[in-house]
């Protein structure tokens, strides 16, 4: 790493890890160093190259907030654990770390320390809730849609299974714990995005039939031909969430209208849902799919309006 400031700073300190600002000084550098361009700093007392924080900003978050703990016990947890595994969550300003209920909980700016009982295990190299705690943990803090999307992802990047989630919602206890009843058994393997999850959860919370998730079709040879984010078989009717850009719908225009053909010579019918389908007109997306559904002979639960909690919409 290019250094022009203390020569010897770099042989005593590694500055591509988070350090705090005693540690920097004493290894040489000095303050207006450390405010320079050179240095990020992550919360109030700690720094780390700017160049190591552009390259893994989530591990240099987590490793900052271990620091601050002050605590061989301490744990990434929460909103930050999250990243760190890289599922979805919703953003928020603050760092979350865990310690033990006999360690003092330190105050710093920009770090929410929490007492926990939960043990923790190593992964990318920092002490960490496991996947399933993390998904307990954030039941007390996020609404029903946002923990199923945190639970899609975590499945989908294999740091755990619906199964797993199952069950240790099912014997948990605590605050949130039926919300993480709920949200794990509407967790589904095979789902690619967010938006594939909040597309099924608006069906769901409508009294719309939820349809088969990732549905793959197989040549002659086992080889994957075709898959369809959701649909139901025996009708042939599918769902599919495009979330593309208007560029990359050029370059991929030739083979979505071979696929699609496919699709067509077979007698499917597949909806397409973009963004504004979910955020902008819920309302219209419900009652498109349910006339769609009717038409198709796809039986239909009772309708419900839970799903305008999550899915309000906007002009």
């Amino acid at each position: 790493m290019p250094w022009d400031g203390h020569p010897g700073a770099m042989s005593r300190l590694d500055l591509t890890r988070p350090f705090t600002t005693a540690r920097g000084l004493a290894a040489g550098l000095t303050r207006a160093d450390l405010e320079s361009e050179r240095f990020r700093r992550i919360v109030h007392g700690v720094h780390v190259a700017a160049a190591a924080a552009a390259a893994d900003p989530v591990l240099a978050d987590a490793r900052a907030a271990l620091i601050v703990a002050a605590s061989e016990r301490a744990v990434v947890s929460h909103h930050l654990a999250a990243r760190v595994y890289g599922a979805p969550v919703p953003d928020t300003p603050y760092l979350h770390v865990s310690v033990p209920h006999d360690v003092k909980r330190r105050r710093r700016e920009g770090v929410v320390v929490h007492h926990s009982g939960r043990g923790g295990t190593t992964f990318r190299s920092v002490r960490i809730t496991s996947a399933v705690d993390t998904f307990l943990d954030l039941a007390a803090h996020l609404d029903l849609v946002d923990l199923v999307v945190l639970g899609d992802g975590l499945v989908r990047k294999r740091r755990t299974t619906q199964a797993a989630l199952v069950a240790a919602a099912a014997s948990a206890s605590g605050r949130g714990v039926r919300l993480a009843r709920r949200a794990a058994g509407l967790v589904r393997p095979g789902v690619d995005s967010p938006m594939e999850s909040r597309a099924r959860l608006l069906r769901v919370l409508s009294g719309l039939p939820e349809l088969e998730t990732d549905i793959r079709f197989f040549d002659d040879r086992g080889q994957l031909r075709r898959r369809l984010d959701a649909g139901d078989r025996a009708t042939r009717t599918a769902v599919e969430y495009d979330g593309r850009q208007h560029i990359e719908r050029e370059q991929h225009w030739e083979g979505d209208i071979g696929r699609r053909e496919e699709f067509e010579d077979e007698q499917w019918r597949i909806v397409t849902l973009v963004s504004k389908d979910i955020y902008t007109t819920p309302g219209e997306t419900v009652a498109r799919l349910r006339r769609i559904f009717a038409q198709r002979g796809i039986p239909m639960g009772r309708a419900s309006d839970e799903w305008r909690r999550y899915f309000p919409g906007r002009s």
